[in-house]
Formats: structure tokens, sequence, C-alpha cells
């Protein structure tokens, strides 16, 4: 039996800006972070608007844990995004959620926004995220290492009406002693026949199913999703801000004349890009609303974030659009004609699912190849783990990691997936609570975080595995290389090896070319069209950089006489 071969050692870590060969719009490595339980920076802001944990772990699962902007700012100078290859980070909607808590999972538990999904005020921050300033140095501190921020937008619906915010905005709609309220007893205070509804968003803003109201639609454009308020952003209609909004403290919502309600959401959203250079959004719900409607919010941001570059032109990445994913519940890889309609790539659903595919991903990544590859003009962003469907199996995360991060198109880390973050407790009626637990900071698998960030580093260098015309080379060891013609740029990737290999090129590098593996370090040289190195799990194949010129010797100095 011949000896085992030594084990690889580990790459040495990247540092300074990401460079991507071609446009980030051709390789996006988007890590997704769920703000308020990824990092709490500023634990002055914890208990914004008077918001308080739950002593329970059962009960705590959807109130907010301290999560913020600063916190994310940490990790950036922490090197953590960079050092994973990222090079846009999605974070939760950061505007002005409702103030309170509505009852969540069959009167199990307190829901807050934690999540951004339930907005008051679209113009002004939530204080549980930071402030302006704390905004502006995060984007800032990310644009310095090459990394996008993209925020998540909802433009389907605001957020309930809680007992809190109703108190504070002084509308008249809740019975006496709002402030006792329980999860069971919670309905019990708000007049639902009150007409004084009308001071809250108002009939010609939103549908919902209150008096003066107009009641939800039957389809997806006009339904209440999850019963909350329907924007009413196919309507033509000329409206005023909403009575609560005019008289709401601290507010920038201001009248804008001849405007419908989609005018007001798209410049208030895009006003965030004008404002702070915000470089993309994540649209959410978006068979919920019209395709004219994105048409419309793409546009407006695009010009924003060019305004924003040409005057802050040393604080841009560079000149590329504004960039914008939608999330379409069921999506698949396949170009949607909602692409038409401002979207740059959609998120794919079917990924995740393709799991028993994972250990020989030879059929998936061709499949995605034939419709990625090249430049056809749409992306697909493939994820393993979601916050609205599920958290991978964690005794499976380095297999699904490599198969995601060495798949074709746009590629999402759901946060915790490079450090095997567990599940948190979740009541049975609403099990997606369950991938939302805080990010798990002092018990991090070492191992694992290593691996993602050898694979996403590998990423993060070659458009070619985003982009790149596919081919296998070997079925066993399974081996496939990736060409990028448009940049030259080229990869040889072997999955599922260990020990002394032998892996055929197929003519992707020339005899003699000198050639480094990223998952271990190893710098080899093509000898007959193969290299031989010794593998643990994956081989990572790249062009070596050239070695560093020697620095010329100083000059003799002679002795002073």
């Amino acid at each position: 039996m011949p000896a085992p071969a030594p084990k690889p050692p580990a790459p040495p870590p990247i540092s300074g800006p990401i460079s991507v060969p071609g446009a980030f719009a051709d390789n996006p490595i988007v890590y997704f972070a769920v703000t308020d339980r990824f990092a709490n920076g500023n634990p002055a802001n914890d208990h914004a608007y008077g918001r308080h944990r739950e002593s329970n772990p059962a009960d705590d699962v959807a109130t907010f844990h301290g999560g913020d902007l600063k916190g994310i700012t940490d990790k950036l100078n922490e090197g953590w995004f960079r050092e994973l290859g990222v090079n846009a980070i999605w974070i939760t909607a950061p505007y002005e959620q409702i103030h309170g808590w509505v009852v969540g999972g069959d009167k199990a538990f307190k829901h807050y926004a934690y999540h951004g999904y339930y907005a008051l005020d679209y113009t002004v921050l939530d204080q549980a995220m930071g402030t302006p300033d704390e905004l502006r140095e995060m984007v800032a501190t990310a644009h310095r290492q090459g990394i996008r921020i993209l925020f998540d937008v909802v433009m389907n619906h605001p957020g309930y009406l809680d007992l809190q915010t109703a108190r504070e905005l002084g509308l008249k709609v809740l019975w006496p002693g709002s402030e006792r309220a329980t999860l069971r007893d919670y309905h019990g205070f708000i007049d639902y026949n009150s007409f004084n509804f009308a001071d809250w968003w108002g009939r010609p803003w939103v549908r919902a199913g209150l008096p003066g109201y107009l009641d939800g639609g039957r389809d997806d454009l006009t339904m209440q999703l999850a019963y909350l308020p329907d924007f009413r952003t196919d309507s033509t209609e000329h409206v005023r801000l909403p009575a609560f909004l005019r008289r709401k403290p601290g507010t920038h919502a201001r009248d804008l004349p001849d405007a419908t309600v989609r005018d007001y959401l798209v410049t208030w959203l895009s006003d965030w890009v004008r404002e702070y250079g915000i470089d993309g959004f994540r649209a959410d719900t978006v068979k919920h609303v019209e395709p004219a409607a994105w048409a419309a919010l793409k546009r407006s941001a695009t010009a924003a974030l060019a305004d924003w570059k040409a005057r802050h032109p040393a604080d841009k990445i560079d000149d590329q659009p504004f960039w914008m994913v939608g999330e379409y519940w069921g999506q698949g890889p396949e170009r949607s004609p909602l692409i038409d309609s401002g979207f740059d790539a959609l998120i794919n659903f079917e990924f995740q699912d393709q799991a028993p595919q994972f250990a020989q991903p030879e059929a998936l990544y061709s499949r995605y190849a034939s419709l990625l590859s090249g430049r056809p003009g749409y992306n697909a962003l493939s994820y393993v783990s979601s916050h609205d469907t599920r958290l991978f199996d964690r005794r499976r995360l380095a297999e699904a990691g490599a198969a995601l991060m060495l798949a074709p198109g746009a590629v999402q880390i759901f946060y915790g997936d490079e450090t095997a973050r567990t599940p948190g407790p979740a009541p049975a009626s609403d099990p997606q609570q369950a991938t939302r637990s805080d990010m798990n900071w002092a018990t991090p698998d070492t191992a694992q975080l290593a691996h993602w960030r050898r694979l996403g580093s590998f990423r993060a260098r070659h458009v070619a595995l985003a982009r790149g015309v596919h081919r296998p080379l070997s079925s066993s060891p399974y081996v496939f290389s990736r060409v990028d013609a448009q940049t030259g740029d080229a990869v040889v990737v072997a999955m599922a090896v260990d020990g002394l290999v032998t892996l055929p090129l197929g003519g992707t590098f020339g005899n003699g070319e000198a050639l480094r593996d990223a998952y271990s370090g190893q710098r080899v040289d093509v000898v007959d069209g193969r290299v031989t190195l010794a593998a643990a799990g994956y081989v990572l194949l790249e062009r070596a950089p050239a070695p560093m010129p020697a620095a010329p010797l100083a000059p003799a100095v002679s002795p002073p006489p």
C-alpha cells in the first residue's frame, strides 16, 4: 500500500480589494445577512422604540436581537467578507419598521419586524439598524474593498398596524387598555369597524379589507399577501401623503406633485441610492407587483446611482450600473420575461433542491452552463440555504458549499452556512423562524470556514466559473474545465479527490505552464497535458501568479573616512 499523501498546506488568505475579471453582473458572489441576527456593533440601539427581548428562547424567536449596520462594518474591517470572496452584501431592509409586535404563528410568539418586511416609513433608518453616519461608514468601508451593498426592498406591502405604533401615531382605532394586550387577546383591542383607519395609509394607498378601503383581490397582483396591506402600485390616481405620515415626527416624506403610489415608492427607494451610494436592490415578492413598477424602480435607481457616483468619484467602486435581483417564488435558472422589466438576475429556488446531485454534479453543471455561460443577458442567483425556505443539512455543508461555489451563474451565501450556524427554535406554525438564528461567532466550525473561504476566494478570481464554457474531462475522479472566451480566464476543477492524483487538463493549460491549486496552495507544472499533486478533497487549478522579482541589491556604501 502506498504511503498516504502529505496533507496540503492551507493557502494564504487574500487581502485588499477583490479583483473580479469582467463585470460584477457576470460573477456576483452575494452574502445575505439578516442584519438583526448577524453582529451587534452598537448595543446602545438594542432597545429602539422600547422594543425588548423575551427571556424564554421559544418566545424570543421574532424579537430584535441587536444586530445592526455597525456590526456589518466591524466584520468588513475584520476581513470577514473579503476572505470569503464576497463582492456584494445583501442586507435586510434598514428603513423604519413598525415599532411594536403583531401576533405570530397561530398566537405562538410576538412577531416584530426584525427582518425588514413590515415597513412603516421608507424615508428614514430604523433606529435599531443605526444612524445615517453608520450607514455611510458601512457603505464606504465595503466600497474600499470592492464590495457592493444591496438593500432588500419591498414594494408590495407596508407593515401591519400594530398596537404600539397605532398609539404613538395617535390613530383612534384602539380600545382602552391596549398597552396590556397579550398574544391571546391582541386583536380584541383593535376596533376593526372604525372609519378612523382612514387616517392610516388610506383607501388611495392600500387594499386592506377595512372600513373605507378596497378589499384585496384574488390574483397575485392585488391579493393581500399574509393579510398585509397591499400597495396599489397599479393605480393611476394621483395621491397625497397618508395622514399618519404627514404628521409623523422625523419623517422625510413630502408630497410629490402629480404622483401615484408607485411614484412615491420608487422615489423613496431611489433616494437611498442617491444619498448613500447603494449599489443594488434585492426585490421582495416580485410576482405580487406589476412588472412595469419594477422597470420604473430600475430606471430611477440606475439614474440615482449614476448621480451619486458623479458626486462621489473617489468613493465609488467602478462605473458599472445599478444591479437588481428579484425574488419570484419558484423561479428556476431559466430566463424569465421579468428580466425585461429591469432585473439583472432572479433568485434560483431550484438549486437547493438539487442536493441529490451535489456529489455527482455533472448533469447539474452541464444544464446550468447551457443556460448561463457566455453573456445571455441575465443571471440566476443560486443558494443552498434561505430565510424563506430552510437551512441546508448541516452535516453536508462542505459538499453543498462546493456544489454552490463551483456552479455556473451567480451565487448567494446565507449567513452562517460558512460556519455551520445551527437552526434556532421555531413554532410548528412558522418553521422559517428557525433559519434566522443568531450568527454563531462564539462557536464557528473552523474547518467549514476554511473550506468556504478557499472556494469563495477562488471563485472571486475566476469569472470562468460563472460564465465559462463547461467541459467534463473525467468522470472518475470528476474533473471539469471552464473557459471564458471573453476574458481568457480558465480553470480546471477536481471534486472528491484524496491522496496523490494525476488529473487531465483537456488542453486547458499548455505543457510546461505553471499552475496553482487554490485549495491547497501547491504549485505544479503541466506535463503531457496533466498535473500530479497531493489532493485533500478538492483541486482548484488556476494559472500560477508570476513570482515577485527579487529586490535589487542596495549599492555598497563606502565607510566614512
